[in-house]
Order: C-alpha cells, then sequence, then structure tokens
C-alpha cells in the first residue's frame, strides 16, 4: 500500500507560523501499547500507561548539555513519562571528547541501555527519542527486537558530510515516527524530508519550526517579526509531540 499525501495545516501560535503535516504509510500494529499490563507501583503514582522514554544526544554535546536538561524536562511534562533516560554514547563520555563514529557502530551500546531500562519499566510502552545524531540511531534500534512503539526525530541530520541524502534507515522504518524540524535547518532540507516521507512505508508525521535551525534555535530578529518567544514555539513542538504520541494508542 502506498503512503497517501500529506495533509496539511497551519496554525498561529504566539505570533509564529507553525507547520504540522500527517502522512501516513501502511497500518502498522504499534507494539506495546494496548497490550500492556499495568503494575500496582504505577497506578500508585499516578503513571498508569504512561510511557517509558529513552532520549539519545547529538553528536557534538553529551546529554548533561543545556539543551538536552531542557528537552528532556519538556517531554518528561509533556508526555508525562515514567522516566525520560538520557545517557552519553562512549565516545563523548569519561569528560574526553573524541570525533563520533559512525551511527552504525553506536547501535548495540543503544540497544543495551534500552534493555536495561525495559527491564526496569516492562509493563510501559516505550518511545525512543534522538537529538541529530541520536536521532539517526534511534531509527536504526527501532527496527530491533525491543518493542519500541514510535520514534521522535529531534532535527533529523538527513544529509550526509558530502551532501548525499540518507534515507536507507528512515526507508526500512516500521513504527511510527515525528519529525521536529527547523524550517532553516542545513541538515535536512525540507523538500529533500518530503520527497523521503513520500516514500516511507511507516505512519510519519512532522512538526515544522519556523526560522528554527538545527537546534531549533530562532533569530531574534525573526522572533520579533512573529512576536514569538523561543520557549513558545518549543512548548509548542513539545504540544505537538504529545498529540502525535497520545495518538498511537489509536493505531
Amino acid at each position: 500500500m502506498a503512503p497517501r499525501r500529506a495533509s496539511k495545516r497551519k496554525r498561529v501560535h504566539d505570533g509564529g507560523l507553525i507547520t504540522v503535516e500527517k502522512q501516513k504509510g501502511e497500518e502498522t500494529p504499534v507494539a506495546g501499547w494496548n497490550d500492556t499490563t499495568t503494575s500496582k507501583s504505577s497506578v500508585t503514582n499516578g503513571k498508569e500507561n504512561s510511557p517509558l522514554v529513552v532520549f539519545a544526544h547529538g553528536a557534538g554535546a553529551p546529554s548533561t548539555s543545556e539543551w538536552m536538561v531542557r528537552w528532556k524536562n519538556m517531554l518528561s511534562k509533556a508526555l508525562n513519562a515514567i522516566d525520560v533516560v538520557t545517557f552519553d554514547y562512549p565516545y563523548i563520555s569519561g569528560g574526553k571528547r573524541k570525533a563520533p563514529p559512525k551511527a552504525e557502530k553506536l547501535v548495540e551500546f543503544h540497544l543495551d541501555v534500552i534493555r536495561n531500562e525495559v527491564a526496569k519499566y516492562p509493563d510501559h510502552p516505550l518511545i525512543l527519542v534522538g537529538k541529530s545524531m541520536g536521532s539517526r540511531v534511534s531509527c536504526m534500534v527501532a527496527g530491533k527486537d525491543i518493542g519500541a512503539c514510535a520514534v521522535v526525530c529531534l532535527g533529523y541530520p538527513l544529509k550526509g558530510i558530502n551532501g548525499t541524502v540518507r534515507d536507507e534507515t528512515l526507508l526500512q522504518l516500521r513504527v511510527p515516527v515525528m519529525f521536529v524540524q527547523g524550517s532553516k535547518d542545513g541538515l535536512c532540507p525540507l523538500d529533500k524530508l518530503e520527497a523521503v516521507r513520500e516514500k516511507m512505508s511507516c505512519a510519519n508525521e512532522i512538526h515544522v519550526i519556523d526560522g528554527g535551525d538545527h537546534s531549533f534555535k530562532v533569530a531574534k530578529k525573526h522572533l520579533q517579526l512573529t512576536e514569538s518567544t523561543q520557549e513558545g514555539i518549543e512548548d509548542l513542538a513539545g504540544h505537538a509531540i504529545a498529540t502525535f504520541v497520545s495518538n498511537l494508542k489509536n493505531m
């Protein structure tokens, strides 16, 4: 079944134009959401059926960076998560920063982190989230036998160093995916991503931050012109992610 054309809607938040596009491919059952068994401790804490989020950092900054900490807190609140787990890939841990290896070489370590956390929260749906490189690795591990419900990509690095479009991993995805992208992200031109989304077989959605760069930073002049705030724009993105995750329950 070929993916259907995307439907598009636009809305204004704090004066900033935000575009949300949805596109559904083949209907793929979402693992681990409707068939979970809720533990007593989860009910007591008001977290029944709340997702476990495993959040991977990008190539240039560890999990303790200001950006990662801010988004971890936002995701925890927006998704009412049982936990939002961040971690450092080996190349960046221990205080010594090295050049990141190829994404494929990080898959096994990422899987070990996920399996360890799933063992702690076996009754909760698993959502994979990644920043830039971390989103690419998250898409790679989503196809493994870990029961992932969906992937959320924060600034997916579609273009490689030589400018080639790296779409192989996305075309192999079978779980729903959401892209959050800045309209001025040079690593992921929106027209290139749209062409890839047309070919993807899984359900997919995109939330575009108007004027945002690879880390969603919007220039002050643009914020002034649109009467927006950086916090308001990021909060709206968090709300869009929450809606995407909530809708998984109906798939």
